[in-house]
């Protein structure tokens, strides 16, 4: 538990102190945000506002959990470090894209097609990796199972070994693009996906938490009463990184912003997020404590297809947080609005998650 509370607060110090430095470094550098054309006008004003603040999460991210882990002497697990992969692989992707659009002057980066194929090295490499390194109970990180709160019977190796890990891959895959993107679009307005972030991710340390002080300690003993999540304390120390480091950058972040996180961020929050849901067993479970992004990612889902069916629209503009603020809201008011939201959704979802071991 030590190494929980030492990655969060070395984490949350990290960002904190870091982030003005870095502020002080883009705008030498003149890395500023270009912003659409096409978005609310209100958002003129932030054009240039330093931006690839997502470097200083991961960072902060990176640095506490090797700190936390050095001075409690916690060996790194297959687990963390495949989080952490996918975490900084797809921040690094993001990354490609923010440079491109400042260097630029554009506000689009990477075209779609190499963002898809980077996105896809990195997911599938996470994908295979994960379901090998068993540990002495012969628990792999990530199970063939779909999970809910934990396993279910749906199991994609089903039909044979091969088959499965195709499946499987195909599966990770689409969790990972779906999340990444969902907080990509959530990232909108000045520390709104930031803040969500900080609570689903501090929803995570306690789920790490409660899995760890549950789990089941043999294949024998597997049951309603215990999890079989291979390094749940491990997952719950990067989960506490992450949950500091947004901590910290949101005080630079909040209105007004004086950094945003970019695709760096935003992509690298996405992808620790499906990571922690795959690693963790609870896949489906994640679209309810996460479920301000879902609702983001439907808003557009619904603004698009409507459209192209009727030729008119639902939302004066999507994603969902852009038609209230062109409804006359002030940005302040919607981005704590949607975070009082997020918290609903995280109660409800942590809620489930420990009802469910309640009714065994």
């Amino acid at each position: 538990m030590i190494a929980v509370l030492l990655s969060g607060g070395f984490a949350l110090a990290i960002s904190l102190l870091a982030t003005p430095l870095f502020i002080r470094y883009l705008v030498r550098k003149q890395y500023g945000q270009f912003i659409r054309q096409d978005g609310p006008t209100a958002h003129f004003i932030k054009r240039g506002t330093p931006t690839m603040g997502g470097v200083v999460i991961i960072a902060a991210t990176l640095i506490a959990w090797a700190a936390a882990s050095l001075v409690t002497r916690n060996v790194p697990s297959a687990s963390a470090l495949l989080l952490l992969f996918l975490m900084v692989g797809l921040g690094f992707i993001g990354f490609l894209d923010d440079y491109i659009k400042i260097s630029r002057q554009r506000s689009l980066g990477l075209s779609p097609r190499w963002k898809f194929i980077g996105q896809g090295l990195v997911g599938v490499t996470f994908a295979v990796l994960a379901v090998h390194f068993p540990s002495e109970n012969f628990r792999t990180p990530a199970s063939m199972h779909v999970s809910f709160i934990r396993d279910t019977n749906i199991d994609l190796a089903a039909g044979g070994a091969t088959l499965g890990l195709v499946l499987f891959v195909i599966w990770a895959n689409f969790l990972i693009a779906a999340w990444s993107n969902a907080v990509n679009l959530t990232d909108g307005l000045d520390g709104l996906a930031t803040g969500a972030s900080l609570i689903v991710f501090g929803a995570y340390v306690l789920v790490g938490v409660w899995q760890f002080n549950q789990r089941c300690s043999s294949l024998a003993s597997a049951g309603p009463s215990c999890y079989e999540v291979r390094d749940p304390l491990e997952l719950a120390m990067v989960a506490a990184a992450i949950t500091g480091a947004c901590f910290g950058f949101l005080w630079w972040n909040a209105s007004p912003a004086k950094i945003f996180m970019g695709d760096t961020g935003a992509l690298a929050l996405g992808g620790a997020l499906a990571g922690l849901s795959i690693l963790s067993r609870t896949e489906v479970l994640a679209a309810i404590i996460g479920g301000l992004f879902v609702l983001v990612v439907l808003s557009d889902v619904i603004q698009i297809g409507f459209f192209k069916m009727t030729g008119r629209r639902v939302f004066k503009m999507a994603p969902l947080h852009h038609h209230f603020e062109l409804s006359g809201w002030g940005e302040v008011t919607i981005v704590i609005r949607f975070w009082i939201i997020a918290g609903l959704f995280v109660a409800g979802g942590v809620g489930m998650f420990y009802a469910e071991w309640v009714a065994g």
